[in-house]
């Protein structure tokens, strides 16, 4: 397969990767992935981030964020922190960062701070910015209906929102990024979302080591010590077969739109 394979979001730092950290990296290239964005999600692994861009700059584009599990174990200087890191890296994207109603003992007017802080900033730059929202649309809506956002758009990343969301979403100026995760069983419900978004906002990413597939999805069997299982960033091209077959489109022709797209979002 000759395809151009961009990963819109994973998470390459994650220490579930550090054992075996270069051979991850080693099959991805060689399964055809060409850029990623690795996500961080807190001030801890900001410097893995970073050290993964040095490291690998023609593979590997940085997004240092706040994740909003992570946002009550901040320190009061994290803006500061996170403004220096886009010092360093003037093309990095900010994320992932977002609202999220499903997590246990949630604040969600301190995620809400939190986010805000991380969409003004990435207005004032311009720079990519990678939203996570779990059960937190409606107040999602009322951020973005509220406060600008960074000119490019924003990208909502593993979108599990409803077909109806979309067109408003993307009046907002949203692109749409979707993983492995579609193809259980049980995420059926969310086809018709996933038809909807118009072409020119669709990524595909993985979220490697999470958002497992289904077995017939994953080219790349991986396990952490404990023996539970990984998805493998090198998954990314089984996944996009199995998501051009719900578009009725060659997988090709996905992967060339969404190479496209990503260039225009992350890199335009």
């Amino acid at each position: 397969m000759t395809a151009p394979f961009r990963d819109a979001h994973n998470h390459l730092q994650d220490p579930r990767f550090a054992p075996v950290l270069d051979t991850v990296i080693a099959e991805m290239r060689e399964a055809g992935v060409q850029r990623c964005v690795v996500n961080g999600t807190s001030e801890d692994d900001w410097p893995r981030v970073a050290a993964l861009a040095r490291a690998h700059p023609d593979l590997v584009i940085p997004s240092f964020g706040l994740h909003p599990w992570m946002a009550a174990r901040r320190s009061s200087a994290w803006l500061d922190t996170l403004t220096t890191r886009l010092e360093e890296f003037p093309t990095a994207g900010i994320g992932e960062c977002g609202l999220d109603r499903w997590m246990r003992d949630y604040d969600l007017d301190d995620q809400r701070d939190v986010f805000l802080a991380q969409l003004s900033l990435a207005a004032e730059r311009n720079l990519p910015l990678s939203i996570h929202c779990l059960q937190a649309w409606g107040p999602l809506l009322d951020c973005l209906r509220a406060h600008p956002g960074p000119e490019r758009g924003i990208l909502l990343h593993s979108y599990g929102g409803s077909a109806e969301l979309v067109p408003e979403l993307a009046k907002l100026g949203a692109w749409f990024s979707f993983s492995g995760h579609l193809l259980a069983p049980h995420k059926a419900k969310n086809h018709d979302a996933f038809r909807r978004v118009p072409p020119e906002r669709l990524l595909i990413e993985t979220d490697a080591p999470d958002m497992l597939p289904p077995q017939e999805a994953r080219a790349f069997n991986l396990s952490d010590p404990n023996g539970d299982p990984l998805n493998h960033p090198g998954n990314l091209p089984a996944i996009a077969a199995r998501l051009a077959a719900i578009l009725e489109t060659p997988v090709d022709e996905l992967c060339t739109r969404t190479a496209g797209n990503f260039q225009r979002f992350f890199e335009g």
